[in-house]
């Protein structure tokens, strides 16, 4: 058996966005029986939550659908992720930037943003901290089809 691809989602802070990522992709991996052959995880570009759980309207928003956020605790991007991750998806343009930023140029071909994977014209998950909980929900609906899309692109490169 082939090592398994490893996926980071990347956000700012580790407590919105890149922990929901987290856990939608983790659900769709468990549905198609690709949990051990794709493993994910999540960090912060920033270091202010470190240790935290997810923000507490992440956890009821993501709870809503059925994604349970509770044992993911917020923690920052190192340096060994660059290698140790075959993918660093941000979820949007700065972070992306941040990313290229602190990797080592061998590795920066692994940096994407999540939602290339979503085949919408959106190009970043909002960051919906200082929103309201209907901008959670639009955080969940983009994580939602660009976790689809992701998973399409891993099946198809299992395949190969």
């Amino acid at each position: 058996m082939t090592a398994p691809v490893r996926v980071l989602m990347v956000c700012l802070g580790n407590i919105c966005r890149s922990p929901t990522a987290h856990i939608v992709f983790a659900q769709r991996l468990a549905e198609a029986g690709l949990q051990a052959r794709v493993l994910v995880d999540s960090a912060g570009t920033g270091d202010w939550h470190i240790g935290h759980p997810p923000d507490a309207r992440s956890r009821a928003a993501a709870a809503q659908r059925g994604y349970d956020m509770t044992d993911l605790r917020a923690r920052q991007v190192q340096a060994r992720d660059f290698h140790d991750f075959d993918l660093l998806l941000a979820m949007d343009e700065n972070n992306l930037r941040d990313l290229q930023r602190l990797a080592p140029p061998e590795h920066r071909h692994k940096l994407r943003l999540f939602m290339d994977f979503a085949e919408l014209d959106e190009r970043s998950v909002p960051d919906p901290y200082y929103g309201e909980a209907e901008d959670f929900q639009r955080v969940l609906d983009l994580v939602e089809t660009a976790a689809d899309g992701l998973l399409r692109h891993l099946r198809q490169q299992l395949r190969e």
